[in-house]
């Protein structure tokens, strides 16, 4: 596994779907951001077990965070991830997805 702490390495797949079901229980665990994850993807919590290892879908968590620079700051902050990784994982998950 890549160092987290050097956004200059490139993250692999393993590590990039890591970070995003960080970033999804980052969402999960906050009222506010469960709700409007839900409202924007369409999604129900049943939906999640389904999705939960389709590319797509953790596309759509890390681009949720990414779209949300506050909320992005946040979870880099509580999960201690240098804040340019949740876009390279973006990244290696649509390279390898």
């Amino acid at each position: 596994m890549h160092n987290l702490d050097n956004p200059e390495h490139l993250i692999n797949i393993e590590t990039s779907q890591a970070i995003a079901l960080k970033a999804l229980t980052f969402i999960l665990e906050d009222d506010r951001l469960q709700a409007r994850f839900f409202s924007l993807t369409g999604l129900s919590a049943p939906d999640l077990h389904a999705r939960i290892h389709d590319p797509s879908f953790l596309i759509a968590v890390l681009d949720f965070l990414l779209d949300h620079e506050v909320d992005l700051l946040a979870f880099c902050d509580v999960k201690e991830i240098p804040p340019a990784n949740p876009a390279a994982a973006k990244a290696c998950i649509l390279k390898h997805g």
